[in-house]
């Protein structure tokens, strides 16, 4: 994402992110909804017709209450718009490290509007989350890489290349222009993008707002309905399918409309630009399929992988130096993130000497649990047969009397 907004122009243009946007979710949509009707057809007979199959899609996915995803639908989609300013910005390594201020936000919004209550466990992970980000923020002497290379190529008449091979040496691709064009500081603007880091980092701050609002009304939503449990993909396609209205309208037509009108919809786009928009697109199925069949460990390694991958791949692609203050925060945020995911500790219990001998009891293997057996002493099985025993009561259990 980050090469594709400084890379040279392509035909003197640069892609528009709302279309990449917009894309972003047509593909997502299109992966959802073959992966759901693929779901629907193993649950259906083999000679099942496909317009049923369709139907019954469908009416799974366009629920009585399905509109209502299009509350998150539209916040995910100014979400990834802001991301594509942040990373315009922001160097990758820092703007992979500041995104991850979204658990913080998630969390307040999950007190305020699910009512949850965070250990102090939590709370310290957070404080370290936010003190690990500002760290990462401190201002260094040296100038941001990507600009820095940028601003020599312009001086010496140099591009960077379209590949993230070698550069080789090319002459400065200059539009023609009469002597009294009035948008001449445009066009030099296109030839060498200048990152701007106050904007970078509002935009990923309101971003990680948008991402924790978004993720906490999803949550909502889906505990408050009262239609059957949807299985993954068909969730997935209610979202994409909503997020496309916004990624349209208030992207492609109202905010780059009228320059799409006349450059053209593919305007800047090469193979960059479509490896960036696939990626995004097949990260987001991954982080869903992720999230519904595996656990907070391997989202942990994920998200530190991604940051270490991040920072390597900046070093190598932008010469980007990794300053004491960066290597401190992103440790720390890296640790926050970890302590945060981490189930709390769980509370001492009482020894029981059951758990390591025999652990069934006239084959009722729960017979030693202490909430299981308080509520069934002085009862009789199901079968009719009491439960009995020659070991003497647990001491961490209180007898019940029994009515005289």
């Amino acid at each position: 994402m980050h090469y594709s907004r400084i890379m040279p122009l392509v035909s003197g243009q640069r892609y528009h992110t709302s279309t990449s946007v917009f894309l972003n979710e047509v593909i997502k949509l299109t992966i959802s909804f073959t992966m759901a009707l693929y779901d629907i057809s193993l649950q259906l007979p083999a000679s099942t017709p496909a317009t049923t199959l369709f139907a019954n899609l469908l009416s799974a996915v366009f629920t009585n209450e399905s509109w209502k995803l299009a509350i998150p639908a539209i916040l995910y989609t100014i979400q990834n718009t802001l991301q594509y300013v942040a990373v315009s910005n922001l160097d990758a390594a820092t703007f992979q490290v500041t995104y991850q201020l979204k658990i913080l936000t998630t969390a307040i919004f999950s007190v305020l509007m699910l009512g949850r209550t965070l250990s102090s466990r939590k709370w310290t992970s957070l404080v370290l989350l936010v003190i690990g980000v500002s760290i990462v923020q401190f201002p260094t002497t040296t100038e941001s890489t990507s600009l820095k290379s940028l601003k020599e190529s312009s001086e010496k008449g140099l591009v960077w290349p379209r590949s993230l091979a070698d550069a080789v040496p090319k002459a400065v691709h200059i539009l023609r222009r009469s002597a009294t064009y009035e948008g001449i500081d445009e066009d030099v603007r296109l030839q060498n993008p200048e990152m701007n880091a106050s904007v970078g980092l509002a935009a990923v701050l309101i971003a990680c707002g948008l991402s924790g609002l978004a993720g906490v009304t999803f949550e909502k939503i889906l505990k408050e309905s009262t239609t059957s449990q949807a299985t993954l993909w068909v969730r997935n396609t209610q979202l994409s399918f909503w997020s496309i209205f916004p990624a349209f309208f208030l992207g492609v037509v109202w905010k780059d409309g009228e320059i799409i009108a006349r450059t053209g919809f593919f305007a800047g786009y090469n193979y960059v630009v479509w490896c960036t928009i696939l990626l995004q697109a097949f990260g987001g199925v991954i982080v869903a399929l992720v999230i519904n069949y595996s656990d907070n460990i391997a989202k942990n390694f994920a998200t530190s992988l991604s940051i270490i991958i991040s920072c390597l791949a900046s070093v190598v692609f932008f010469d980007f130096q990794i300053s004491i203050s960066f290597l401190v925060g992103t440790s720390v945020v890296i640790f926050a993130t970890y302590l945060y995911s981490n189930q709390d500790r769980a509370q001492l219990t009482p020894l029981r000497i059951a758990e390591y001998e025999k652990t069934t009891i006239d084959g009722n293997p729960l017979y030693f649990d202490p909430d299981r057996r308080s509520s069934t002493f002085g009862r009789t099985r199901n079968d009719g047969l009491s439960l009995s025993t020659s070991r003497p009561g647990t001491p961490t259990v209180e007898r019940k009397k029994r009515d005289a």
